[in-house]
């Protein structure tokens, strides 16, 4: 994901889409590989989109496509991808149907996408966002944004939703030097699991111990694991699942 927006840099806004964007892909069974908070520049955004593309990654970009001339993210994802900037048919007849003549010489702006770019529907008022090169562009507002990237999510990958991983932690009473012994292993068995090591940092006796996957894989290797512990003599206690 992509924010943009130096107001978010600089601290007047706080950033809100991080956290919604984690929970939104969690419920279906993905997960966010990187963000990126980018300002109102216009060559650190064509560098952005850039690379972006070049990833190959299906990207959320939140912000910067209005009317304003701050609103620079349309004519930088334009230049990114070899593109021209025109007004898309379909945005321009919701345009003329909420603003009427009104709609120029300013807010025709907001109808102005890169070639062959698609709509991304905005259920608040209307003024779509859109999707082009597996990048899609929402406004910065959480209140339209949302629901667009949710509908973006059912809309296109819908094909890649699996059933949500689960992850389950214990605390190990013991220094992180003794269990990395144990986590190689359990890391060597189920290498299609994630495990996270979480030392307490006051005392640096007792390890926030994770692992997170498929569910009966995670059972599969938490007993493993205590087991290992208790052979080990390290105490543990579970931690419940939020």
């Amino acid at each position: 994901m992509v924010v943009v927006g130096d107001e978010i840099l600089s601290g007047k806004r706080r950033d809100t889409h991080f956290a919604f964007v984690v929970e939104a892909l969690k419920k279906r069974g993905l997960e966010l590989s990187w963000a990126r908070i980018v300002g109102d520049d216009h060559d650190l955004l064509v560098q952005t989109y850039r690379e972006t593309l070049s990833s190959g990654a299906a990207v959320f970009s939140f912000g910067g496509i209005g009317g304003t001339p701050d609103d620079i993210t349309r004519q930088c994802a334009a230049e990114s991808f070899g593109l021209e900037i025109e007004a898309h048919p379909q945005a321009m007849e919701i345009l003329r149907e909420k603003f009427g003549y009104d709609v120029y010489p300013h807010k025709v702006r907001m109808a102005e996408f890169p070639q062959g770019a698609t709509l991304i529907p905005n259920p608040v008022n209307r003024i779509a966002g859109f999707s082009i090169n597996n990048h899609h562009f929402v406004p910065g507002f959480p209140n339209m944004s949302h629901p667009m990237i949710e509908w973006v999510l059912d809309h296109y990958y819908s094909a890649c939703f699996r059933e949500p991983e689960v992850e389950m932690r214990i605390i190990a009473e013991a220094p992180e030097s003794r269990l990395i012994t144990i986590e190689e292993e359990i890391l060597e068995k189920f290498p299609q699991l994630r495990l996270s090591s979480l030392p307490n940092t006051h005392d640096r006796t007792s390890v926030d111990l994770g692992l997170r996957g498929e569910r009966d894989v995670v059972e599969k290797a938490m007993a493993s694991m205590k087991k290992m512990l208790d052979e080990a003599g390290i105490a543990y206690r579970d931690v419940a699942a939020k």
